[in-house]
């Protein structure tokens, strides 16, 4: 077996969690790391060879060596900052790798191969025992805001972040607090082409049906009829008329189950070589 590349790196400015597990300098245990890891031997420096940073502080702005813009946000690189970046963006362009927040959330859970596993439509039925809700810390975000008030008017839509609580606490496991529902509204804080996070991602996890809004090209990346794209609708009016109808009707509601998540086997922006590709190149640039 061939040696492993040497690459020194630092990560800084990313979110509260995306380092899972760090024990010190000399080992990171998030996702982007575990990736590269397959092919170069990484050394977390504080000199480092490349900087990888994300929008949750300035702190790399004290660092002078090579630098790559990451984002789980609906944030544009600045290529005065950066000389590459990682984001959401179609963006045709040599810096710059598509890697949505949707791909890492996969690779996180360790679950891609598995991901389009067969679903027991009538277990998943009998498990569902709360018809759909709302996990939201940001109460700013219009368009999410207008679904959650209007379809509470159908049913109980059940609230548990900070965004609109009716459950007296907040939750705290996420996925358990999911997995209990028909239904998640997955609508994302902005709206963007290619901005898919894990709000798509994580109801699909425990089969809970997302309603979506954000990525107006989803299609491109994910199968539609495995989820409710609110694109397809061309009010929130007939939106919550056919979240309506899915509710009574199992035919449809089993179909969005059972299609697949994607309409090919991998999607190209689910490659993980593709990530230690780039890598490849701009160490050698």
């Amino acid at each position: 077996m061939p040696m492993k590349q040497r690459l020194r790196l630092a990560f800084t400015d990313f979110w509260e969690g995306f380092d899972c597990n760090p024990t010190g300098k000399s080992h990171f245990d998030n996702v982007l790391y575990r990736i590269l890891a397959e092919r170069f031997d990484i050394e977390i420096s504080d000199n480092p060879e490349f900087l990888i940073y994300s929008v949750f502080g300035s702190n790399h702005k004290r660092f002078t060596c090579a630098k790559v813009f990451y984002t789980g946000e609906n944030v544009r690189p600045n290529f005065g900052e950066c000389q590459y970046a990682i984001t959401f963006d179609y963006l045709d362009d040599d810096r710059h790798l598509r890697f949505p927040l949707s791909a890492v959330t996969l690779y996180e859970w360790g679950i891609l191969d598995g991901f389009d596993k067969p679903v027991d439509c009538e277990q998943v039925k009998r498990e569902k025992t709360r018809f759909c809700n709302f996990l939201f810390s940001n109460p700013n975000a219009r368009e999410r805001n207008t679904l959650f008030h209007k379809l509470s008017k159908y049913k109980r839509v059940d609230s548990g972040g900070r965004a609109h609580n009716n459950l007296g606490y907040y939750v705290d496991d996420k996925m358990q607090f999911l997995s209990q529902y028909k239904f998640t509204i997955a609508f994302e804080n902005s709206e963007y082409p290619g901005y898919t996070t894990e709000k798509l991602v994580h109801p699909k996890l425990v089969n809970s049906i997302p309603i979506y809004w954000g990525n107006p090209d989803v299609h491109r990346d994910w199968n539609t009829s495995a989820f409710i794209n609110a694109y397809e609708f061309s009010n929130v009016k007939r939106l919550i008329e056919y979240i309506m109808e899915v509710d009574r009707n199992d035919d449809l509601y089993f179909a969005l189950l059972k299609a697949p998540h994607f309409t090919t086997p991998k999607s190209h922006h689910l490659d993980r070589q593709a990530l230690v590709r780039f890598f490849e190149r701009i160490t050698h640039s």
